[in-house]
């Protein structure tokens, strides 16, 4: 049997590139699985280290983890954590400022979670992500604390970052 030898190239391209392809293949009704790039949804979520599952958002719902267009090319993976009409106020699990768009604007639906190198997926409506949103969104008034702790203590403990 005769192996053939590809040689794989790693190529990068800025979240304004990407992104938007990205988009239009969730709109054709493919999902995707996106590697993580960013600290916003720590720390349950990891720069580099996490895969989302995603697929077109058909009907975004508060605390829904979203894909989302905040600024012409500029994309945020982000939970929603307030719907009024057509306006959608998100805010990612590591950060302590809210980003705004337009329910036209929420792109893509989070399925599940790739973390740590896993190949099984945390579902986003299993009772693990379901269970550690409840408690997280909750304790927004300490957050601040609490990411501090788990950036300066934390990672250097256990170096679970990235």
């Amino acid at each position: 049997m005769q192996q053939s030898h590809l040689k794989v190239r790693e190529i990068k391209l800025s979240n304004a590139e990407f992104l938007p392809e990205i988009v239009k293949l969730m709109d054709e009704g493919h999902t995707v699985t996106l590697r993580l790039r960013g600290f916003s949804m720590r720390p349950f979520l990891e720069d580099n280290r996490d895969k989302a599952l995603m697929t077109k958002a058909t009907n975004p719902k508060v605390g829904d983890p979203v894909l989302a267009e905040i600024e012409p090319k500029h994309f945020v993976l982000h939970r929603i954590i307030a719907i009024d009409g057509d306006n959608v106020t998100l805010r990612g699990d590591g950060n302590l400022g809210n980003e705004y768009c337009t329910l036209g604007d929420v792109k893509g639906a989070v399925i599940g979670f790739y973390r740590k190198g896993r190949t099984t997926l945390d579902r986003t409506d299993g009772w693990k992500w379901r269970t550690y949103s409840f408690f997280w969104t909750r304790l927004y008034p300490i957050r601040r604390y609490l990411l501090a702790f788990y950036r300066r203590i934390w990672l250097k403990l256990f170096n679970s970052g990235t």
